[in-house]
Formats: structure tokens, sequence, C-alpha cells
């Protein structure tokens, strides 16, 4: 899934469940649970820093759609907006822990990427993970549904 996808679905997570503790730890269930679906992924293990522009303009557009959607028009509630955020830190964690471990050689966080990268329905590298429409079909569709549940709290 890309960065957006997560972002939209940890913020609608949060927006919706009043305890950050439990938002904390359904985020990263979330994340998880939506990586089993089948989704294509910008970058792969021979990706190059220089591609990483990509990542800097996937997070920017979905914090940009939950902050114009939690703070048009309104002052946000403080409580919800802690939610929310906690809601998209714990959905980005584990592809977090995944960068650092392949780029910083962060060994002790081998486990957790192996056992998010087990979670994916096509091996990195595979034509089915590269990106592309047919690929992400659950990235819209996901993202759609997490939109809709943020901008019906208005």
């Amino acid at each position: 899934m890309i960065l957006t996808t997560h972002i939209l679905s940890g913020a609608a997570l949060g927006a919706n469940i009043q305890n950050p503790y439990l938002v904390a730890t359904s985020a990263v269930a979330l994340h998880f649970a939506l990586d089993t679906l089948p989704h294509g992924d910008y970058l792969n293990k021979k990706s190059r820093l220089g591609e990483f522009w990509k990542v800097a303009v996937d997070f920017a557009v979905g914090f940009g759609l939950v902050f114009a959607i939690i703070f048009s028009g309104r002052t946000a509630d403080a409580d919800i907006t802690r939610n929310v955020l906690i809601g998209i830190f714990f959905s980005l964690l584990p592809d977090l822990t995944t960068f650092l471990h392949n780029w910083m050689k962060a060994k002790f966080l081998l486990p957790v990427r192996n056992f998010h990268e087990s979670l994916h329905w096509a091996k990195n590298g595979s034509p089915e993970r590269e990106f592309r429409l047919k690929n992400n079909l659950w990235d819209i569709v996901i993202s759609f549904i997490s939109l809709f549940t943020l901008i019906s709290l208005r």
C-alpha cells in the first residue's frame, strides 16, 4: 500500500476511536491487514535513494488531505486531532521499521521487517507489486472509504 492509503486509514481509525492506546494498536494491526491485500508499490528492493522523492510526495498528499479535512472551516477537537495523529503515526510505523532496517541496517528490526514482508501477497520486485492502476485498486478503494469516513465526521 502507498503511504497515503495508510495515512488516510490511520486517520479515519483515530477519528472514530476515543481511546488513544486502542488507536495505536489498531492502527498497526490495520496496516498489517491492509498489506495482505493485493497492491503495487512505487519502491522496491532495487530502489535507490534518488527515488525517495516519491515518498515525500506520497507523504505530503496523505497529510495534506487529512489536515484539509480536519481543519476545513472549523476548529478541530483536540482529542480527535490527537487520536488522528496517533492513528497516522502508528499506521506508518511498520513501513518506518522496514525503512530503518533496509536503509540504516538496524538489525534488531529484522524480525519486524520479515513479518511485514511475509504479509504481502506478492514478492517484492515481482510484476504483481509494480506500481500501476491494475495493482493498486485496493489502495483506491481503501483511500476513498477512509476519505468518506473522515469527511462524514465534519
